[in-house]
C-alpha cells in the first residue's frame, strides 16, 4: 500500500504525545528536517531536544520534516504537522547524527524544492543551517550545500542563534549581511566565507578562521530526557534518559571519546528524578551515554527504579566496571540482553586501542551478569584496526569461545541457556581520534577478516555474528575524512541513482583516479592512505580544545602497543579539554 504524505502524518499524528507545550503565534517558521525516515529521527534523543528548544521559544513556530521509506509516496516533501512546503519555512534546519545521512541531504534539498548549492539559492529561500553529532567532527563534505553550521551541544548555542536571528529579522538584514555576522556566536560556522585551498588532491589550506564548538558545562541544568513519546520508532518502547556525554577511558578509535571532553555525567539525583518521572510514561528507562557502568550511582539509580516497579536498559557497558550489585539489579530488572564492549580479542591490540581491559576482568563480569539472571549478551568487537593481524582476529574468536564457556557454565546453573551475538563492525578512522590519521583496510581485506572470524564460529552453538558490510565502512570513512570535494561525489550520487542506495557503483568509477577530469578526486585517496602528521587536515578549523599533538602521542603509543589511563578531569590537564 502506498500512502500520501498526508495520510501518513494524519496517521504520525494521532499517536504521539508531546510532554512539551510548543510556544504560539511566533513569526520566524522553521521546519526541522531528519535527512532519514520518521522512526529513526524520533528514536534520536539529540533530535528531540533540539525539536524542544526549536518549539518552545517565543517569536518561533517549529515543524518537523523526514525522508519518507517504504511505502511511501516520496513526492514533494512537506512538514510534518502543517503539511507546508518546505521551502516555505524562513529556515530549513538539518539534524545529522550520522555521516551516512550526508548522501541524504541532496534528497532533501531537492524535495524541498531548493537549489542543491547554496551558491544559488537567495532571498527567495529559507536559510539553510546544519548541526548534530557528525557536524562536530567534519561539516565539508556537505559544506557547499549548507549556509551555515551550529558546530557544537545546543542547549545553549542554539538559543543564541535564535536571538542573533530574530534581531536580524527586525533590522531587516539581507541573507548576505546575516551570514557575515553570524560567525560573532561562537560554534557558528558559515563555509562560504572562506574557500580550502588545494595542491592536487592536496588540502594546503582550509581557508576557515577557527570556529570553537560549542559545549555544556554542567549538564543537570539541561535535562535531556525523551520530549515526544511515540510508537514504533527506534526505542519507542522506553523513556530515555542522558546519563552523560563523553568517555573517560579513551579508546583510540572512538570519536565520542573526544569530541565530549572533558567528560560530564549528570547527578545521580538527577538522573533518579528524571528516571521515576519517566516510569510514568514507559515501564522502561533507556540510560543514553557512552558508557553506562561507570557513570556514578549507576547501580542505585536502577536499584531505585527496580523498586518503583521499572526496568532499566543501560546503553554499553564496560565488563571491568560492572560491579556485583549492577549485575544483580541488571538481573532483578529482568534484562534480558546486555551489551559489553571488549572491541579486540588479544591483550595486544586491546593495548592498541586503549580499551584498559583484561581478559579476566571480561569473564568475570560474564559470570555475574549470567549468574544474577541476564540471559543474552551482545559483544562489540572490531576488525581492520591499526597493527592488527590474523592472530588478533583469531583472538576474538579465542576470546568468545572462553566467554562462551562462562556463560554456558552459569546459565545451566540457573536453568536457561541464552544467545551471545557478535556485532563485528570494520574499523573507520575518524576525526578528532588518534587514529584519525590512519587508513581503512582494503574492502578485500576487510571481508577476508570478517569471513576468517565467521570460519571460526559458524558452527559453534548459542553463538552468532552479525558483520557490518565493508562496502559501509568505506562510505564512512569517505564521508568522515573527506573534504569539501566530497560534496561532488554526493551530487553525482544523487543525479546517478536519484538517492543513497546505489552509491557503491557511482564511486567505483571514481576509483583509480577514472573521474578526475571531472573535478572528482579519487574516493581511495581519503580512504586507503595514511596521513601525515604535517598534512592539513579538512577539519583542522575546528577548536574542540583538544591538542593535535596529544592526539599524535596517543597514536604513537598506540603504535608501541602503551596504554594511557583514563581521564581524571581533577587533575590532568595533558589533552586540553579541561
Amino acid at each position: 500500500m502506498s500512502w500520501s504524505q498526508e495520510e501518513r502524518a494524519r496517521e504520525i499524528l494521532s499517536r504521539e504525545q508531546p510532554l512539551f507545550t510548543p510556544a504560539r503565534g511566533g513569526r520566524t517558521s522553521v521546519c526541522l528536517a531528519y535527512p532519514n525516515r520518521y522512526a529513526l529521527g524520533m528514536g534520536n534523543l539529540g533530535f528531540q531536544t533540539v525539536y524542544r528548544i526549536l518549539a518552545t521559544t517565543p517569536g518561533y513556530r517549529c515543524e518537523r520534516a523526514f525522508l519518507p521509506g517504504g511505502d511511501d509516496d516520496a513526492g514533494h516533501l512537506v512538514s510534518l504537522e502543517s503539511r507546508r512546503s518546505l521551502a516555505e519555512f524562513d529556515v530549513l534546519a538539518l539534524s545529522i547524527s550520522f555521516e551516512t545521512d550526508y548522501l541524504n541531504v541532496p534528497a532533501m534539498l531537492e524535495g524541498a524544492g531548493l537549489p542543491l548549492w547554496s551558491r544559488e539559492r537567495d532571498e527567495r529561500h529559507p536559510l539553510v543551517i546544519a548541526g548534530g553529532s557528525a557536524i562536530f567532527l567534519n561539516p565539508e563534505p556537505i559544506a557547499d550545500f549548507v549556509d551555515l553550521f551550529l558546530i557544537g551541544e545546543a542547549e545553549e548555542m542554539l538559543p543564541e542563534f535564535l536571538a542573533f536571528l530574530e534581531d536580524a529579522r527586525r533590522r531587516e538584514s539581507s541573507r548576505e549581511q546575516l551570514l557575515e555576522e553570524a560567525p560573532a556566536i561562537a560554534g557558528v560556522y558559515v563555509p562560504r566565507l572562506g574557500r580550502p585551498r588545494y595542491d592536487g588532491p592536496t588540502v594546503i589550506d582550509v581557508g576557515a578562521r577557527t570556529v570553537e564548538r560549542r559545549l555544556v558545562a554542567d549538564l543537570d541544568l539541561f535535562p535531556t530526557t525523551t520530549q515526544i513519546l511515540a510508537d514504533d520508532v527506534a526505542f519507542g518502547d522506553m523513556f530515555l534518559v542522558e546519563a552523560s556525554r563523553g568517555c573517560q577511558w579513551g579508546c583510540r578509535f572512538c570519536a565520542a571519546g573526544f569530541m565530549y571532553r572533558p567528560l560530564r555525567t549528570r547527578s545521580p539525583a538527577s538522573l533518579t528524578r528524571d528516571a521515576l518521572r519517566g516510569l510514568d510514561l514507559r515501564p522502561t528507562i533507556g540510560l543514553v551515554g557512552a558508557e553506562m557502568a561507570s557513570v556514578p550511582g549507576v547501580a542505585g539509580i536502577c536499584e531505585t527504579i527496580a523498586d518503583h516497579g521499572g526496568r532499566t536498559s543501560p546503553a554499553s557497558l564496560k565488563a571491568d566496571c560492572i560491579s556485583p550489585a549492577l549485575a544483580a539489579v541488571l538481573g532483578r530488572n529482568r534484562n534480558r540482553t546486555v551489551t559489553i564492549a571488549p572491541e579486540a580479542g588479544s591483550e595486544r591490540m586491546r593495548r592498541v586501542i586503549n580499551k584498559n581491559l583484561k581478559e579476566p576482568e571480561i569473564l568475570r563480569a560474564v559470570d555475574r551478569l549470567v549468574g544474577e539472571g541476564v540471559r543474552d549478551l551482545k559483544l562489540y568487537f572490531m576488525v581492520g584496526l591499526p597493527t592488527e593481524t590474523d592472530a588478533d582476529v583469531d583472538a576474538v574468536g579465542d576470546l568468545t569461545l572462553s566467554i562462551r564457556e562462562r556463560f554456558l557454565s552459569r546459565g545451566r546453573e540457573r536453568g536457561r541457556i541464552g544467545k551471545i551475538t557478535l556485532s563485528v563492525n570494520n574499523f573507520v578512522p575518524k576525526p578528532w581520534t588518534p587514529f584519525q590519521w590512519e587508513p581503512m583496510v582494503s574492502v578485500s581485506d576487510a571481508r577476508a577478516k570478517l569471513r576468517r572470524l565467521r570460519k571460526r564460529l559458524h558452527a559453534v552453538a548459542n553463538v552468532e555474528v552479525e558483520g557490518e558490510s565493508p562496502r559501509e565502512a568505506y562510505l564512512q570513512t569517505l564521508l568522515s575524512r573527506g573534504d569539501r570535494r566530497v560534496a561532488l561525489w554526493i551530487a553525482e550520487i544523487h543525479r546517478v541513482h536519484g538517492g543513497a542506495d546505489r552509491w557503491w557503483q557511482t564511486l567505483r568509477r571514481g576509483q583509480g583516479g577514472r573521474r578526475s577530469s571531472e573535478g572528482l578526486v579519487d574516493p581511495d585517496w581519503y580512504v586507503h592512505r595514511s596521513y601525515a602528521y604535517e598534512e592539513i587536515l579538512p577539519w583542522d578549523f575546528i577548536d574542540h580544545r583538544v591538542r593535535k599533538l596529544f592526539l599524535w602521542t596517543e597514536r604513537q603509543k598506540a603504535l608501541y602497543e602503551r596504554e594511557t589511563p583514563p581521564c581524571d578531569v581533577s587533575t590532568c590537564k595533558s589533552c586540553g579539554a579541561c
